[in-house]
């Protein structure tokens, strides 16, 4: 017997034990990729120390609590793996036949942060307060849609075996769906989750087979855009001065220029082992700014050093590792698709962010997965890991 999420219960009797049941070669936690999974929480851990050591003497932020941002990034990383086990429960196949109404809510999201209920934090107008200290980011649900809607239309006539490829008309309609939350997210302006947003989309045609002239022409396309977008003033004088720092470093070290600046002095000074947990003074003298989000990585860099940092990049890539594992080893075109496009966000996501505080890309405010502070980041980074584990765990066992 089989369920409607694909897991086999066959064999499953009274006389069998809840533990041999639980342990059994086609239980769903046998079936689960466990090396993905501790490494993920391995970087929420490694995330919360960081983060408890970028905020704990930082009055302004946490009053008289200082372990007030760990708290919140436990009780983040908590929800998030809840919703990785439900959406495990769900499987990605059911969530298939629910894009239709959850890509309805996230543009719907989207849309409200250009309403007066919209708030500007660090900048970037890209959020919905909720109250009680609590906000909400949709951009970063809006990456899971976004594979989720183009995954479901390229794959949908191929997993049918009607077509090996997708054809032009269907590109076309996953574009077009892809198009219009990010249209609405470069409005804002959020110049990094569009970047991110981009990369997600480029990865999901390069797996869908569609042709390669697609891709080419969006990289076209790409490029022509930003032109546009400069010369329009759609950037803020924010962004537009970020890409200025990046190009010339030497630009306004007191001002501009500064968050990188300090970025490279922090990680500069770890050396091979850091300088201890807590211990690091360009952490303690918060001489970089938002060190519990966009800058997490100087804190590993500097108290942790090349060793602590490392491990992350480690841990990164062993989560890319299992997914591209995934994305190879499935059998259903959908499941390759979704699987690759967690694999562009991730990746593109981890680059930049890291990249940025080293100062070979520009300042783009993106979290680093898993280990920068942050609850709307934490629930889409589980959520995505929850897509890749359902996707393992219903291919059947002989693939």
């Amino acid at each position: 017997m089989v369920t409607n999420n694909g897991f086999s219960v066959s064999g499953y009797g009274p006389e069998r034990s809840s533990l041999s049941r639980l342990l059994a070669r086609d239980s769903i936690v046998r079936r689960l990729d466990w090396v993905m999974l501790l490494a993920a929480i391995a970087l929420s851990a490694l995330g919360a120390s960081l983060v408890y050591s970028a905020t704990r003497n930082r009055t302004e932020l946490v009053g008289d609590d200082p372990y007030s941002f760990l708290l919140k990034h436990l009780l983040n990383t908590g929800i998030g793996f809840a919703l990785m086990i439900g959406t495990v429960w769900l499987g990605h196949r059911t969530l298939r036949t629910a894009v239709p109404i959850l890509y309805g809510i996230s543009v719907f999201l989207v849309l409200l942060v250009l309403t007066p209920l919209g708030a500007t934090i660090n900048g970037a107008h890209a959020w919905i307060v909720l109250g009680g200290g609590f906000s909400l980011q949709p951009s970063e649900f809006v990456k899971i849609t976004i594979i989720l809607g183009m995954a479901m239309l390229l794959a949908a006539r191929v997993d049918a075996g009607d077509r090996e490829h997708p054809d032009h008309r269907t590109v076309v309609q996953a574009l077009a769906l892809a198009a219009v939350p990010i249209a609405i997210v470069m409005l804002m302006p959020d110049l990094g989750s569009v970047m991110v947003m981009v990369m997600i989309v480029l990865g999901v045609l390069l797996a869908s087979g569609a042709s390669n002239r697609w891709v080419f022409g969006l990289l076209g396309a790409g490029a022509l855009g930003g032109v546009a977008i400069w010369q329009l003033g759609v950037l803020d004088d924010y962004q537009i001065a970020r890409f200025a720092a990046f190009a010339n470093p030497a630009l306004d070290p007191a001002g501009v220029g500064y968050n990188t600046n300090q970025a490279r002095i922090a990680i500069g000074s770890g050396g091979l082992t850091g300088t201890g947990l807590t211990k690091g003074s360009q952490t303690t003298g918060q001489f970089v700014p938002e060190q519990q989000t966009d800058f997490v990585f100087t804190v590993a860099g500097e108290e942790l050093g090349f060793v602590g940092a490392g491990a992350i990049l480690l841990l990164l890539g062993v989560v890319l590792w299992r997914a591209c594992r995934i994305a190879r080893e499935t059998t259903e075109l959908y499941g390759t698709i979704v699987a690759a496009g967690i694999i562009a966000w991730f990746a593109f996501q981890s680059f930049e962010n890291i990249g940025m505080t080293l100062g070979i890309m520009p300042v783009a405010g993106l979290p680093l997965p898993f280990v920068s502070y942050g609850g709307s980041s934490m629930f889409a980074v589980w959520v995505a890991v929850g897509l890749l584990q359902s996707i393992k765990v219903q291919r059947p066992l002989s693939a």
